[in-house]
């Protein structure tokens, strides 16, 4: 594994085709997919097991109750991980 950190992460993140509305405070390439924000690990599990035709899977935005963003007393927030490909184009991949 190598981790490299970035000032500017958008470079990354267009030269791996992540769509703007899509983009959030972190980005990973895991196997090939592009990780982005706050995808919690059992989806990660799923995307490398089923290896869907994406480029990768986002939560936009930091919904609370998604991995690190948990606040005590808070009920989570219902969110959306989101499947997309280099062309854009998007689909919701699993709700939470």
């Amino acid at each position: 594994m190598t981790t490299e950190d970035h000032e500017n992460l958008t470079p990354l993140k267009q030269r791996h085709g992540v769509p703007r509305e899509l983009s959030a405070c972190h980005t990973a390439v895991v196997d090939g997919y592009v990780v982005e924000g706050h995808v919690p690990a059992d989806v990660i599990d799923r995307l490398l097991r089923e290896r869907p035709p994406l480029a990768g899977v986002a939560v936009p935005g930091m919904p609370v109750g998604s991995p690190g963003m948990e606040v005590p007393g808070r009920p989570a927030e219902r969110y959306s991980v989101v499947g997309f490909d280099r062309a854009g184009r998007t689909r919701v991949f699993e709700r939470r």
